[in-house]
């Protein structure tokens, strides 16, 4: 997995040209696993691009430091990558679900390494 920090004019464009939507975001995920040329390299799962700005942002408005918002927005980019999607409210559900469940694992494993 590749994971790409972008500005806002970047995952706007990106956003536009891959998806139509005509607005930046804070997150995309690009998949390699897909499509016609999924087979090539079943080991790369793909690319994560991450808007440092809307992270800097969501983190201010959050009251969280910037790297907890960065690893929420990898996990969540991570988890569109393996399959995960949150168009419909179950999936949504499942999704944020699994979300938490592997920020839960992130702090304690920090907890229990800083020991």
């Amino acid at each position: 997995m590749s994971i790409v920090i972008a500005t806002d004019k970047m995952i706007h464009e990106l956003n536009k040209h891959y998806r139509g939507v005509d607005s930046a975001t804070d997150v995309l995920a690009f998949a390699m696993q897909e499509g016609e040329y999924g087979y090539i390299n079943p080991d790369l799962l793909g690319d994560v691009v991450i808007s440092i700005e809307s992270a800097q942002r969501q983190a201010r408005e959050g009251g969280h430091p910037l790297a907890q918002e960065l690893a929420i927005l990898l996990i969540h980019g991570l988890l569109h990558l393996v399959g995960f999607e949150h168009k419909e409210k179950e999936k949504a559900r499942l999704m944020e679900e699994k979300s938490r469940e592997i920020w839960q694992q992130i702090q304690l494993d920090l907890v229990n390494n800083a020991c």
